[in-house]
C-alpha cells in the first residue's frame, strides 16, 4: 500500500470524520466569533500536512473538551488560542522527555475508555440540551429527517451520511435565511489573520481550557490513537511519542494564525478507515476542501453558519457522541474494568476538572485493584 493514494476510496474516506469536525467548527465560528477564513485554511493545511507526514489517514480534529467548554461559556477567540498554545507546549514537553511512553505503560485501557465515555456523554448533553430543540417543532422535524438519513446511509461509503446531513442543513439555511444574495457577498479571497493572546487570556486559557483538555488528550488523542494505529494499520503503527510531538507542534503554531486547537483522535482514524481510506491521501483531500473554502468562500461560509440550523448540528454531534461512547465495549467483558470506566466517566461529567480527576483517580484505583489493595478479587 502506498503512503499516498488518490482514488474514489480515499475520496469517500475523506469524509469519514466530518460528522465530528464540522459541527464543532461551525459552532465555534457561529457562536464564539472565530474568523472563518483563518479557521478553515489552517485546519485544512494541518490535515494535508498530517496525511503527508504519516502516510495513513491520521485525523486532525478540533479539541473536543475545549470546543465544548467554549460553546458553553462563550470565551473570547484569544482565550481559545491561548489554551491551544499552552496545551501544545505541554504536549511537546511530554513527548520530548518520553513521558508519554511512561504514561502509555501506566494508564490502563479501562481509564482511557472511561474518559472517552465521559466525553461522549458531555457531547450528547450539549447536542440534546442546546442544539436539538433550538427551532421548536420545525427543529424536531429536521432532527427526524437527519437521523433517518444517517441511519439509511450508515453502511455504505459512496454517499457519506454526515455530509448529506450537513448539505441538508446548508440548503435549509440558504432557503430559509437568505433572499437572493449577491454572488460577491458570498465569495472573496481571504487569508489567515495573525494574532497573539493577551496575558489575561493566557491565564484563563491555561486554567479553564488547557487543564480540562489535557487528560482527555492523553487518553483519547495520544494513547487510544496509538492503539488504533496498531489495530488498523499494524504494519504502519505509530508510537505515542510521535503522535504527541505532532499534536504539540500543531498547537504551538496554528493558534497564532487564527486556527483552532487540534489533536489526533482514535474516533477520527476509525471513521476514515470505515469510509474506505487506507493512506494519507484521504486527509490531504479533506484538508484541500477546507483550504478552498477558507481562501475563496469564507464570506459565504460565515453567512451560512450564522443561519445554519442548530438541530442539524445537534443530530450529527449526537451520532458522533454515541459512536465515541460505544468504544467502552472494549472493556465491557471484564466487570472490574467496566466499573472503573464507569467511575471515570462519572468523574468526567460530574466533577470540576473531571478529566484530570478521572485520569489520575481511575489509574490509582485500577492499580490498587490489580495489586489487591482494595480487597477486590483479581480473578
Amino acid at each position: 500500500m502506498p503512503r499516498l493514494r488518490f482514488d474514489r476510496h480515499e475520496l469517500a474516506g475523506a469524509f469519514g470524520d466530518i460528522g465530528t469536525d464540522l459541527p464543532l467548527i461551525v459552532g465555534l465560528i457561529a457562536f464564539c466569533g472565530l474568523d472563518p477564513a483563518s479557521v478553515c485554511i489552517v485546519f485544512g493545511l494541518l490535515q494535508m500536512a498530517t496525511g503527508v507526514v504519516y502516510g495513513i489517514p491520521m485525523p486532525v480534529q478540533p479539541l473536543k473538551a475545549m470546543a465544548a467548554i467554549m460553546l458553553a461559556q462563550k470565551f473570547s477567540p484569544g482565550t481559545l488560542a491561548a489554551g491551544g498554545i499552552v496545551i501544545g507546549v505541554v504536549m511537546l514537553a511530554l513527548a520530548l522527555t518520553r513521558s508519554l511512553d511512561w504514561l502509555a505503560r501506566v494508564v490502563p485501557p479501562s481509564v482511557v475508555r472511561g474518559i472517552q465515555l465521559g466525553l461522549g456523554l458531555v457531547l450528547a448533553k450539549l447536542a440534546l440540551g442546546e442544539y436539538a430543540g433550538a427551532d421548536g417543532a420545525r427543529g424536531y422535524v429536521l432532527v427526524a429527517v437527519a437521523i433517518v438519513a444517517l441511519l439509511a446511509l450508515r453502511r455504505q461509503s459512496r454517499v457519506p451520511g454526515p455530509l448529506v446531513v450537513i448539505a441538508l442543513g446548508a440548503a435549509y439555511a440558504l432557503w430559509h435565511g437568505l433572499s437572493a444574495p449577491a454572488g460577491g457577498a458570498l465569495v472573496g479571497l481571504s487569508l489567515p489573520r495573525w494574532g497573539v493572546p493577551t496575558q489575561d487570556e493566557f491565564a484563563k486559557g491555561a486554567l479553564l481550557l488547557a487543564l480540562p483538555q489535557l487528560a482527555l488528550s492523553l487518553g483519547n488523542s495520544v494513547l487510544a490513537t496509538a492503539q488504533a494505529t496498531r489495530d488498523l494499520f499494524p504494519e504502519r503503527a505509530v508510537g505515542v511519542g510521535r503522535i504527541g510531538f505532532t499534536y504539540g507542534l500543531m498547537n504551538v503554531v496554528a493558534p497564532f494564525f487564527g486556527g483552532i486547537p487540534v489533536c489526533h483522535g482514535c474516533g477520527g482514524l476509525a471513521g476514515f478507515h470505515a469510509f474506505g481510506a487506507r493512506t494519507g491521501g484521504a486527509p490531504v483531500l479533506y484538508g484541500a476542501l477546507f483550504v478552498l473554502i477558507g481562501l475563496v468562500f469564507a464570506p459565504g461560509f460565515a453567512t451560512v453558519v450564522r443561519l445554519f440550523p442548530m438541530p442539524i448540528l445537534g443530530t450529527v454531534l449526537l451520532m458522533e457522541s454515541v459512536s465515541l461512547m460505544g468504544l467502552v465495549a472494549d472493556v465491557a467483558g471484564d466487570r472490574r474494568q467496566l466499573w472503573i470506566a464507569l467511575l471515570v466517566a462519572a468523574a468526567v461529567i460530574g466533577l470540576p476538572n473531571g478529566y484530570v480527576v478521572g485520569l489520575v483517580g481511575g489509574t490509582i484505583v485500577a492499580h490498587a485493584i490489580r495489586r489487591g489493595w482494595l480487597g477486590v478479587p483479581v480473578h
